[in-house]
């Protein structure tokens, strides 16, 4: 069966944006070291999970990435475009998105569904509103958690919805000199 891997950027204090989405807190001077890293990471990943709002921004900063082929970020923004998609959706009736399908029902099934699938892991990028929704539902089989090194005091955390506790075992953590440290759970269960 496949992975579902979680990959997410969060402030020490545990957000993964500010209160009003902001994003400007994120460290990008990223050394090749932790850019190796993720590439790793996202190498048996053979699709990725997308909430709906997150997705517009995705696709196009990769979308310009690959139109560069002098870009340092082009081998890996390629990666992103040649993988799958599937974005979750309520609203959307068509994909206007190259190599991108939607799902449109109950977002715990059609998790399993593609974890049931032949082929790689699966990695979702997403919103606090969606990984909140497959944490609570206790999908998530890897936790990649990217603690960056300053606290916002508040935002947007994807923990909040927990109708009960999760318990995590830790995997492995890795530092890195941007101030970064890479952390990885599994569910104490799995």
């Amino acid at each position: 069966m496949k992975k579902l891997k979680l990959q997410v950027q969060m402030t020490l204090d545990g957000f993964i944006a500010g209160t009003n989405g902001e994003l400007d807190w994120m460290v990008w001077d990223w050394d090749d070291e932790l850019k190796n890293y993720v590439s790793d990471l996202t190498e048996p990943v053979d699709c990725i999970v997308l909430g709906r709002k997150m997705t517009p921004g995705f696709i196009s900063y990769w979308e310009k990435v690959t139109e560069k082929p002098d870009d340092p970020e082009y081998t890996f923004g390629k990666k992103m475009m040649d993988t799958k998609k599937v974005v979750f959706t309520k609203t959307l009736e068509k994909s206007p998105w190259k190599n991108t399908e939607l799902a449109k029902g109950d977002l715990a099934d059609e998790i399993r569904t593609l974890k049931n699938q032949n082929g790689g892991d699966i990695i979702v990028y997403g919103g606090a509103t969606f990984v909140s929704a497959l944490i609570k539902a206790g999908i998530i089989d890897e936790f990649n958690l990217f603690v960056n090194p300053i606290a916002i005091g508040n935002g947007m955390s994807v923990f909040k919805e927990l109708s009960s506790r999760q318990q995590l075992t830790l995997v492995q953590s890795k530092s890195f000199k941007s101030g970064i440290v890479a952390t990885v759970y599994k569910p104490k269960n799995a």
